[in-house]
Formats: structure tokens, sequence, C-alpha cells
């Protein structure tokens, strides 16, 4: 393959996490309004912001996207303005900058912190409880939906299917527990205020720059050893991820709707380090027994509604090597899929 073509197809890849489906075009034509993106510069918040600009684009009224953000990352706001998405720099834990953000009649809400808990948990409490809450008030009747973690469940057994919107809360570790606090302030916005919202659990979106695959393929690459423990995973591609949870609008309710987002597959990790061997031309260094138990979700309910991803497991595969070979931008942001005891 030449650069030239390289360069090609990772375009190609990267085109596929932001393009709207023929089917998100119709449920986001049975909302109206405009779209406010909360947290629009962060791993999936670039790609569902253009994902949801391209797909207003596609209906009349002149519905716009408004992405709002810190904007931190200089690149990310330049993405978007590019694009021609509006974006607005703001603190949502300030109060003046968040009244002064415009209105929207549908608020796409992802903010949120995993990673530096364990050195700093009030951090991720503030983030993950006071913050919401703060914001739902200033949208208060807008349809919203809020991005939530798989890590709300329990562990459970591969067999079993994983866990279903029904199974009660069972968070490992202090990270899974504000999530759980997050959600239930979430839900006593939502009924005090009659604000309909989706809450959207999600099991690990893989966009080449980052995710699960891009894990066990950067380490079978390099020679590092894969840790099975966490025997068994879910992984979903982003621009599923971002069309799942943007159609979620149309489920919006009071109380809360819930949705698992992942993919349909419960994914062996000795498999996938096996795959993606073969792809490398590595023969994988495996370490570890797979524990019984893993965190896993069943989305069978969203794809029921929404539809199957679009892009298979398999083709997930295929890209994460592409990608990586073909020298790809990473994010150099570990998911921690592996770890077991709930410390991020």
């Amino acid at each position: 393959m030449t650069a030239e073509i390289g360069a090609h197809q990772l375009d190609q890849i990267a085109a596929h996490v932001r393009q709207p489906s023929d089917a998100l075009v119709e449920a986001l034509a049975r909302t109206d309004g405009d779209i406010a993106v909360i947290g629009a510069a962060g791993k999936m918040g670039v790609s569902l912001t253009r994902m949801a600009a391209a797909a207003l684009d596609r209906l009349p009224g002149g519905r716009r996207v408004v992405a709002v953000s810190r904007f931190s990352d200089p690149d990310a706001r330049a993405e978007l303005d590019a694009a021609g998405v509006r974006t607005v720099v703001a603190d949502v834990a300030d109060p003046g900058s968040l009244q002064a953000l415009p209105d929207a009649a549908n608020v796409v809400y992802l903010v949120g912190r995993k990673f530096g808990t364990s050195s700093d948990s009030s951090a991720t409490w503030f983030t993950n409880t006071v913050l919401p809450s703060v914001v739902l008030d200033r949208y208060r009747g807008a349809r919203v939906v809020a991005l939530s973690s798989g890590n709300v469940y329990p562990f459970s057994a591969p067999v079993t299917g994983g866990c279903a919107e029904e199974t009660p809360y069972g968070p490992v570790g202090d990270y899974a527990q504000s999530c759980v606090g997050r959600e239930q302030v979430i839900v006593h916005r939502s009924v005090t205020q009659q604000t309909p919202t989706t809450l959207v659990r999600l099991n690990y979106a893989v966009d080449c720059r980052y995710g699960v695959l891009t894990d066990i393929a950067r380490a079978v690459q390099a020679g590092e050893a894969v840790d099975l423990s966490q025997g068994a995973v879910n992984v979903v591609w982003q621009g599923d991820a971002n069309r799942y949870c943007l159609s979620a609008l149309t489920l919006a309710d009071v109380p809360p709707a819930i949705l698992n987002v992942t993919g349909p597959e419960t994914v062996s990790v000795r498999w996938l380090a096996e795959e993606l061997g073969q792809r490398l031309g590595r023969s994988p260094v495996l370490t570890g027994e797979e524990a019984p138990t893993a965190l896993l979700s069943n989305a069978s309910r969203c794809h029921a509604l929404f539809g199957y991803p679009d892009v298979p497991l398999a083709t997930m595969l295929d890209w994460t090597v592409a990608w990586l070979t073909g020298g790809g931008a990473l994010l150099d942001k570990p998911t921690g899929f592996g770890t077991r005891d709930g410390r991020f």
C-alpha cells in the first residue's frame, strides 16, 4: 500500500465516525429545535456533534447544532468550526457561563470524569453529580440525552449475555459509584422539573484512535502482554454509538428512559488478541487467567429500536490494524478495560 493510498484509507475510516445514517435523519425528524452538545470536545463529542450537524443539514427548518465545551484542545474547536458548527467556549461549572448558553430544545450531555478518580475522587464526584444537576436546571423542559456508563452494573458471567437495563445497580469502585450518583441526580431533576430524559449506558466505543481494540492491538504490536483477567468485553463502533445516542432523543421521558449502548457480541479478550495478532503478523503474548465474570452489558433493546451496528466487529478489527500500521493519529488514552478493582 502506498502512502497516498494509505492516507486515503485512513480518511475513509475517520469519516465513518461522523456520517449520519438515513435512520438517524428519520429519527431526528421526529424531534424539533436546535441541539446543544454539552462537552463537545471530548473523545466522543467532536464526531457526535459533526454527525448531528450533518443530519440536521438534511432536514428542513434551518435547525442547528451548538457545541459547548471549555475547548482546552484547540484542534477540537478548529475541526468543529471548519465543519460549520457553532462553538461556544464555556465552563458549565461557572454559573455565569452556564446561564449565558444559548437555548436549545434538545441537549446531549457528555460531560464526565473517570481517569484520575483514585487520586482525586472529589473532582470526579463534583463533575459526575453536581454538574449534571446545574445543566439540567439550565435546560429544564428540554429533551435530554445524558451519557452514563455500563460501570453502574455489577460484573456478570459471559454466559448470561450481560446486564440488561433492569439489572440492579452493582458499582465497583469510586468512579462507578459516582456514575450511579450521576444517574440518580438526573432522575431527580427529570422528575421534579418534568424534563424528558434518556440515560445512555455506554460500554466501550471504538474509534481507532482509542478504544479496547486499539489498546490490545498496540500491545500485540509491541510484544507486550495482554492481560486476560477481564476475559470478555463489549465494543461498538464510535459512529454507531453516536447514532444511537442521538436517536435516543426520541426516547426521552419522565422518569428517564434507560438504554444500554454497545455491540451485540460478548467478545473474548483472548480471541481479540489472537485475531489482531493474525492481522498484524504477530503472536500475542497472553498473561493471566480469565475471571468467571466481567463488566458486560446487553444492548438488545437498543438494537431492536435502532437497528444493529452498521460496522461489524470484523471490520472494526480490520480498521484498527489499518489505522495502526498506516500511522493514524492516536489519542494515547488507554481505556483501562482490564481494571477489575474499580480504581481509575
